[in-house]
């Protein structure tokens, strides 16, 4: 007799479409509260600001980085794939936290505190799965693992000093810090500098002694930045040298055709530009004390880890559904979207250090992501869900 239990539903047949679906789901749902907070529609009890960050980064872009990790370690680890009921009960755990979180943030502290506590329990979960694959690896060489195990560990060190904000605020800069650079950016690094080379046939020797530099002086930026306001250009300058020069010897053959490939090469092009945008951000703050409302994270958080991540989420969600490794013109619009997005977002920066009333360029940003994002979700939810096969 056919067994028709939740976890024989094809939507939980591989880790990456729960996680996905999640991910994605919580993108609209986190910014469009925080559209309705900024408006003063609702009323939060935990900072507007907290809950943008928090929401972001462990609600959206960590379940993200799941799906794709649990998909794809276990492969170039040359492992088997993670047994569904350990997957399984790291979704769970992160689909009850997000819940917890959300509510919680809106009608009593303490769920969301349970929420957060629930979500960096089942982080550390995923660390330990990780972990674990990654010392079954027959593998000598596992340079790329490591590191991307490095940012996992930042990524929970991040996450327990959020949690320890709730008693200690002090420590909400330094939390944000290590999250953003020495775990969102360097987790998408440490991948993308792996895979989009293999993907784009670019035939380079891998330098050993990058990522090891990188972390230095990401290291230097996360200790200038909570120490003194806007004293990281020093270390936003040595990076646009660093990444832009390894991104010249890669030779990356852009532009590309496959809109595949152009969109993983566009996020990496990113990096320096954000990098630069920071340095000098950063550094006319110092000096004017103008105010470009965080566009040295945005610019690195959406034009590199945001595109990255729908480049990569948009490969491995038709690649392992029986589709065709192809971008159709629905695909292709929606990247060309995520560039709209990451552009209006900086404008909106740009017009805060100008003066400009803001509100308008903000709905506008936000609308936009909003859009992307359900777009996304009408396009691809129906493979992670059902696995329904483009263009029928």
């Amino acid at each position: 007799m056919k067994n028709n239990s939740i976890k024989d539903h094809y939507f939980l047949s591989q880790p990456h479409q729960p996680f996905f679906v999640l991910a994605f789901t919580n993108a609209i749902v986190s910014m469009l509260l925080f559209m309705l907070i900024y408006k003063n529609a609702i009323i939060p009890e935990i900072s507007a600001v907290t809950y943008h960050a928090y929401a972001l980064i462990f609600l959206v872009f960590t379940p993200a980085f799941i799906a794709f990790l649990f998909t794809t370690f276990p492969r170039f680890s040359n492992t088997p794939p993670i047994p569904q009921e350990r997957y399984l009960r790291i979704f769970w755990i992160f689909l009850a936290g997000s819940m917890l979180f959300v509510i919680g943030s809106f009608i009593a502290h303490i769920f969301s505190t349970i929420g957060m506590i629930a979500l960096l329990i089942a982080h550390f979960g995923a660390t330990v799965i990780l972990l674990s694959v990654y010392f079954d690896s027959p593998h000598k060489e596992k340079d790329d693992q490591y590191w991307i195990l490095i940012a996992m560990a930042f990524g929970f060190l991040s996450h327990l000093l959020f949690l320890l904000t709730i008693w200690f605020p002090a420590l909400y800069t330094l939390a944000v810090q290590i999250a953003i650079y020495l775990y969102l950016f360097l987790m998408a690094f440490s991948v993308g500098q792996r895979m989009i080379p293999f993907f784009s046939h670019a035939m380079v020797k891998k330098d050993l002694e990058l990522l090891p530099k990188i972390l230095v002086v990401l290291l230097a930026h996360v200790i200038l930045e909570s120490s003194i306001p806007h004293s990281s250009f020093i270390a936003d300058s040595a990076l646009v040298y660093i990444i832009g020069k390894e991104l010249l010897r890669w030779k990356l053959p852009f532009p590309n055709p496959n809109p595949l490939m152009w969109i993983l090469h566009v996020a990496m092009f990113w990096i320096p530009i954000a990098f630069l945008f920071s340095a000098i951000s950063n550094l006319t703050a110092l000096i004017s004390g103008s105010y470009f409302l965080f566009l040295d994270i945005h610019a690195l958080m959406l034009g590199f880890v945001f595109t990255v991540m729908i480049g990569f989420g948009t490969r491995v969600t038709i690649g392992h559904s029986g589709n065709l490794m192809q971008a159709d013109k629905w695909t292709t619009l929606l990247f060309y979207g995520t560039q709209i997005v990451v552009l209006m977002r900086i404008i909106t920066s740009l017009g805060a250090a100008k003066g400009w009333n803001i509100l308008i360029l903000f709905d506008i940003s936000v609308t936009l992501w909003l859009l992307l994002f359900i777009a996304w979700g009408i396009r691809f939810f129906p493979v992670l869900i059902f696995g329904k096969k483009l263009g029928e």
